[in-house]
């Protein structure tokens, strides 16, 4: 018979990489958590999962097994709130997703604030480089980016615009460019994020008017004199002035309001993609989810 920590155990492997990092997520050692895979396979006569020193892959009966069981664990921590829902306790696990950069700029210390309201909360924040659609367990999910997944309710915090930055230092030296295509005799610092051509960055021009009107969409391919996949790194050697950086608003409007970069390019708009919180249906949603999303959204709408 399966058992609630064979669940947790699927659950868990679905989200990890290796065994050692379900084994750290578990709280147990390597070897025991193999032992339990083992064990479960036997049971079940199944092949759960491929496993390396350095890699873990599920099969397509262990996906699926995966899948169940998250569901199932997700049920199961719902159930008080069927039956707690007409005090409105706000109370037990809540899963958070967000990206790196962005959940520990904004997400984190808003957390702070949410666990000092409701001191009963049990907050877990994931903070991935692509939490969806990975998005596993969560409650709630925060994503850079459109989605369409219609079992998923998505609100719209921030249009997130990309600001082009440089430090005054940099400015002084080299000048600031007139036109996007003045980038490309200039130092450009990119930062690798998922599968994007980081190299090519897209825009259009302002064309004036009382509203607001976009020229064509062009783009020009960046020759980058520095590269890193963490944008804070990016936005520090531009701040010591390395380079000019693309970098979305939410990141660089407050090292700007501080002087240490300043916008360039101002008439024209690069490529935006904007910041979503994301719940599953807002049907029978618990009391812990939905009091944290209306937290989430007037919090970061006042931002």
């Amino acid at each position: 018979m399966i058992k609630i920590e064979d669940l947790r155990l699927m659950a868990t492997l679905a989200r990890c990489v290796s065994l050692s990092e379900a084994a750290r997520a578990l709280n147990v050692t390597p070897s025991a958590l193999s032992m339990r895979l083992r064990a479960l396979e036997r049971e079940l006569g199944l092949s759960l999962a491929m496993r390396t020193a350095r890699m873990l892959t599920l099969s397509a009966d262990g996906e699926l097994l995966a899948q169940e069981a998250a569901v199932l664990l997700a049920r199961l921590e719902q159930l008080p709130d069927l039956f707690d829902r007409g005090a409105q306790s706000v109370k037990g696990k809540l899963r958070v997703a967000a990206p790196f950069g962005y959940g520990r700029q904004r997400i984190a210390p808003l957390i702070v604030r949410l666990a000092r309201l409701y001191p009963e909360l049990n907050v877990q924040l994931d903070l991935r480089e692509t939490p969806w659609p990975e998005r596993a367990e969560a409650d709630i999910v925060f994503h850079i980016g459109s989605v369409r997944d219609s079992s998923w309710v998505a609100r719209t915090i921030a249009d997130n615009q990309r600001w082009v930055c440089a430090s005054p230092a940099y400015l002084a030296q080299h000048g600031a460019p007139s036109t996007p295509r003045d980038l490309l005799n200039h130092a450009c610092i990119c930062i690798r994020e998922n599968d994007e051509d980081v190299t090519l960055w897209h825009f259009r021009t302002d064309k004036g008017g009382v509203e607001a009107r976009w020229g064509a969409r062009e783009s020009i391919r960046i020759h980058p004199a520095m590269q890193s996949n963490d944008g804070g790194t990016a936005r520090y050697w531009a701040e010591q002035g390395l380079g000019l950086v693309l970098r979305s608003q939410w990141d660089v409007e407050e090292v700007v309001r501080q002087g240490k970069l300043v916008r360039v390019l101002q008439p024209w708009q690069f490529d935006a993609a904007p910041i979503l919180i994301l719940v599953q249906s807002s049907k029978n949603m618990p009391s812990r989810v939905r009091t944290a999303f209306d937290f989430f959204v007037e919090a970061l709408r006042v931002e």
